[in-house]
């Protein structure tokens, strides 16, 4: 916005140099802001300004990602379960109504499904991973998707928000944990 204004300035400071003297006694020609030189300083220095912020903020911003395995000893019993974890491949440190919502499907909470409650303010580890949940064989088949939206702050301040699926490729029938770890 403000290069938008110094480029305004040097578009009337140009119009203005540019008339004749006889009308630059009239409103609103008469009013000299700035001369040209100063309009084109303030063009140069807004401009380069914007362009350092866009490209730290794009350097900042965080790479949210999503991934899920088969493991083994995570649910109660030794069953398999669906192990959901969030990504952060960026610089950055970055759903109680989700469990209500599944528990109303008679699926029991450390049983057959577990969802880490992660509220406004809980850091995602830069080029880490966060744990968001597992779930069962039982719990898969009662349940189609579970969504959860992830809504990052990086450091300059831009909302960088993410829906994420958990049970997306989600190994509904497992007979084996998954060989490679996260």
């Amino acid at each position: 916005m403000l290069v938008g204004v110094a480029v305004l300035l040097l578009g009337y400071s140009l119009f203005r140099e540019n008339l004749s003297a006889r009308l630059t006694r009239d409103w609103p020609w008469k009013l000299r802001l700035l001369d040209i030189e100063s309009a084109v300083t303030a063009v140069l220095g807004m401009g380069g300004a914007a362009l350092a912020r866009a490209q730290y903020a794009r350097t900042v911003r965080p790479a949210i990602g999503y991934g899920g395995r088969v493991v083994a000893n995570t649910a109660p019993n030794e069953r398999l379960a669906w192990m959901c974890k969030l990504l952060n491949g960026g610089q950055e440190v970055a759903m109680p109504e989700a469990t209500a919502a599944i528990a109303s499907r008679e699926l029991a909470e450390r049983q057959d499904f577990q969802l880490n409650l992660v509220g406004r303010g809980y850091p995602i580890p830069g080029q880490g991973q966060l744990f968001l949940g597992w779930f069962t064989e039982k719990a898969m088949r009662e349940l189609e998707s579970v969504f959860v939206r992830v809504r990052v702050v990086d450091r300059v301040g831009d909302v960088h928000e993410r829906v994420v699926n958990l049970l997306k490729g989600a190994d509904r029938s497992p007979t084996h944990p998954d060989a490679s770890p996260f």
